[in-house]
């Protein structure tokens, strides 16, 4: 099995010469060959992998129960609240001036911004709209003219984030970088960059601060490199037209230093609560081998990791908090996915999947541990933990 990407819209398909993704077939279950009499047409036989079968099951059930039909009214809503909210951040920037009570503002923009952040990413899931035209559209919008970042750069990272997660060679999010998610990446690495490694796991909130910054480069780099990217231009317009207004009426309004100093606050709540929603998803579950040949049901639901809570978790989340039923419907809006978790879970139950679902510091928790435990691997292998411990 594998996963048939339309511009964003991740859906599992079916084809037998998908080498590599589909489970290896039931043993006993080999076909077996006879010749065939002269002149008689081959028959050709195929049987039913049933785990795929058991996904369409899966399938079929969540689409009777309505959960894969659009709300619209529900994203109008969150979209209506974002956007009162957003203007009574700017006009609580305007009263107050040159106060440093505008950090506070700088950090509830912060927070305003990731939301809209999650709305491009459920559009360009086709989460929002019918039309995928529809959502493109909105999502390039909302990422681009109002979060600041490059649609395109985003659907091309986590089109192969999802159709591959947490697998070696394909997952860009575990890809080595500044982080090291596996043991292989973390023990080759020498001087500052091992000192951080080995400490990576109590590191990685403060360097989330970052991760807005980081977002924004990103997004540059794609669109001003060669080669055909969908949208550049529009997408640059968006972000110079944002950056433009934004920073213009930052430094026109407020002093050098309470500008700077609101620019980073916004910045590092932003890229914290970004990361912080992402991160748990993920890090710290298996990791797939490059050759793995898990099915598409076990490959999404193995390889992430829901997070308990009520109405304020999902919103808080934007919708991430259930990345297991996101994983296996992509397109399943918000609201739904709570409703999908009940029968995704017994599902799993009744396959003997292991189905992870835990709380929200259970999850940081179980991020940190991840983090450090992958950094050990970059010990120095000739530190002696006894000497170290009677040298201080």
């Amino acid at each position: 099995m594998s996963t048939n990407v339309d511009s964003g819209a991740l859906r599992p398909t079916t084809r037998p010469e998908d080498d590599g993704t589909v489970a290896p077939p039931v043993a006993g279950e080999a076909p077996t060959f006879t010749p065939r009499p002269p002149g008689q047409r081959k028959v050709v036989v195929q049987r039913t992998n049933q785990v795929i079968a058991s996904y369409s099951v899966l399938l079929k059930q969540v689409r009777a129960e309505g959960l894969l039909g659009r709300r619209r009214g529900f994203y109008a809503g969150v979209a209506l609240v974002l956007g009162l909210g957003l203007t009574a951040a700017s006009t609580g920037f305007l009263l107050l001036g040159d106060s440093w009570f505008q950090l506070i503002i700088a950090g509830v923009l912060g927070i305003i911004l990731t939301q809209f952040a999650f709305l491009g990413h459920e559009a360009s899931h086709r989460q929002i709209f019918a039309s995928r035209r529809t959502n493109d559209r909105v999502g390039r919008v909302l990422a681009a003219g109002v979060a600041g970042i490059s649609y395109a750069w985003w659907m091309d990272k986590h089109t192969r984030h999802h159709n591959d997660p947490n697998t070696v060679g394909r997952d860009p999010d575990i890809a080595m970088g500044t982080l090291s998610f596996r043991e292989e990446d973390a023990a080759p690495r020498t001087g500052f960059h091992a000192w951080f490694t080995r400490r990576q796991g109590y590191l990685f909130f403060p360097l989330l601060s970052l991760e807005g910054v980081n977002l924004h480069v990103q997004s540059l780099g794609i669109l001003l490199r060669r080669g055909k990217v969908q949208g550049r231009w529009l997408e640059l317009a968006l972000i110079a037209s944002r950056f433009g207004l934004y920073l213009g009426v930052l430094f026109w309004f407020l002093p050098v230093g309470l500008a700077t100093a609101f620019l980073g606050v916004q910045l590092a709540v932003f890229g914290t609560y970004m990361g912080a929603s992402f991160a748990p998803n993920h890090k710290g579950m298996p990791i797939l081998p490059a050759g793995s040949t898990a099915d598409f049901l076990r490959r999404q639901v193995v390889t992430a990791r829901n997070i308990r809570g009520g109405s304020f978790v999902n919103n808080a989340f934007g919708g991430l908090n259930f990345q297991i039923e996101h994983h296996l419907f992509p397109d399943m809006s918000r609201p739904h996915l709570r409703r999908a978790a009940v029968v995704v879970r017994e599902h799993c139950a009744t396959l003997g999947i292991p189905y992870t679902e835990v709380g929200v510091l259970q999850s940081y928790s179980a991020v940190i541990a991840h983090l450090n435990k992958v950094g050990l691997a970059a010990r120095d292998p000739f530190d002696c933990p006894l000497i170290q411990r009677y040298r201080r």
